[in-house]
C-alpha cells in the first residue's frame, strides 16, 4: 500500500549507503474490462488458495516468485503485522501449482470498502514468457470485479521485470502516480540472497 510522501525537488539525491532506490508506478482501473473468455491455464497447472496461510508458508511462495525482483515487503514486516494480513478474510492469496510446485503467485487486498489492490501477481523465473502471466491476471480481473468494487490498482517499479510496466498498461491499466522509494537493500540485510537480482547493483 502506498504511504503519503514528500514531493521531491528536481535535481539529483544521494542514496544512503547500503539502500536501493526504484520508481515506483501506480496504476487503476476504473471500469470492468469488456468481458471476454478466461484464458485456461495448461492441463495440469491451476490457481489454488493458499490453504496454510502462516507466516513461513507465504514468505516461501513469495520468496520463489519475487526474489529475483527484490521483492521485500513481506519479507520486512513484522511478524505479527503479516500474520494480521494473513488472517485477513478480505486478503484473497492464491498460489499458481503444478505438480505439487509454486509456479505463481496472486494476492488480492479487498480491505479497502470499493477498492481492490492487486498486490502481488507473479511466476517463478523458470515461467516467464510461457504466457501464464496472461492467464493469471485474466483470473485476477474476473475475481476482483466479481465484488462490488469501483476500482482495481496496483503499483510497479523498476526493480520488476522490465516488461512489467507494458505488461499491465495491455491489460486496461491507466498510471495515476509516480514515487520513488528508498528502502535498506535486502540483500544486505539477509532478507534475501546476495546473489538475487544481479540486473541491480550492490552496493555494500
Amino acid at each position: 500500500m502506498i504511504t503519503a510522501a514528500t514531493t521531491l525537488a528536481a535535481g539529483y539525491a544521494a542514496v544512503p549507503p547500503g539502500h536501493i532506490a526504484t520508481i515506483v508506478t501506480s496504476l487503476q482501473m476504473v471500469r470492468p474490462p469488456s468481458l471476454r473468455p478466461v484464458r485456461p491455464f495448461p492441463p495440469g497447472i491451476g490457481l489454488q488458495p493458499l490453504v496454510d496461510r502462516d507466516p513461513g508458508t507465504y514468505r516461501s511462495l513469495f520468496r520463489a516468485v519475487g526474489a529475483d525482483w527484490l521483492w521485500f515487503s513481506r519479507l520486512a514486516l513484522a511478524e505479527e503485522a503479516l500474520a494480521a494480513i494473513l488472517a485477513d478474510e478480505a486478503v484473497e492469496i492464491l498460489a499458481l501449482r503444478q505438480a505439487g510446485c509454486n509456479i505463481g503467485m496472486l494476492e488480492l487486498d479487498f480491505r479497502q470498502p470499493g477498492q481492490c489492490e492487486l498486490v502481488f501477481l507473479g511466476l517463478t523465473r523458470d515461467r516467464i514468457g510461457s504466457g501464464l502471466g496472461g492467464s493469471l491476471m485474466d483470473h485476477a480481473l474476473r475475481r476482483a470485479w466479481s465484488r462490488p468494487i469501483e476500482r482495481i490498482w496496483l503499483h510497479t517499479c523498476t526493480l520488476d521485470h522490465p516488461g512489467a510496466l507494458a505488461f499491465y498498461r495491455r491489460f486496461g491499466f491507466e498510471p495515476f502516480a509516480v514515487h520513488v522509494e528508498v528502502a535498506p537493500d535486502p540483500r544486505l540485510t539477509g532478507a534475501l540472497p546476495r546473489d538475487c537480482a544481479p540486473h541491480v547493483p550492490l552496493l555494500g
